[in-house]
């Protein structure tokens, strides 16, 4: 039978962050993430992943802050 879409690469997963409103609640996330690995609720992989998008969340908001800090972007 003929596949209408491709095969999902990756499940979604679910498990719990703090809020992040600063890099530094962003750089506070990376123990949960260690901590779902260390619980089995998340993957090596997954774990990655994540981290990857917390870091490039992170990286956002500091940007962010220098543009408030600078005036950059008025």
């Amino acid at each position: 039978m003929e596949r209408t879409a491709p095969p999902p690469k990756n499940n979604p997963v679910c498990f719990s962050l703090p809020s992040m409103q600063s890099a530094n609640d962003a750089s506070q996330a990376a123990p949960g993430v260690l901590k779902a690995v260390s619980k089995r609720d998340l993957t090596q992989i997954e774990a990655s992943h994540v981290m990857g998008l917390i870091d490039s969340y992170r990286r956002t908001l500091e940007f962010t802050d220098i543009e408030v800090l600078t005036g950059f972007g008025k």
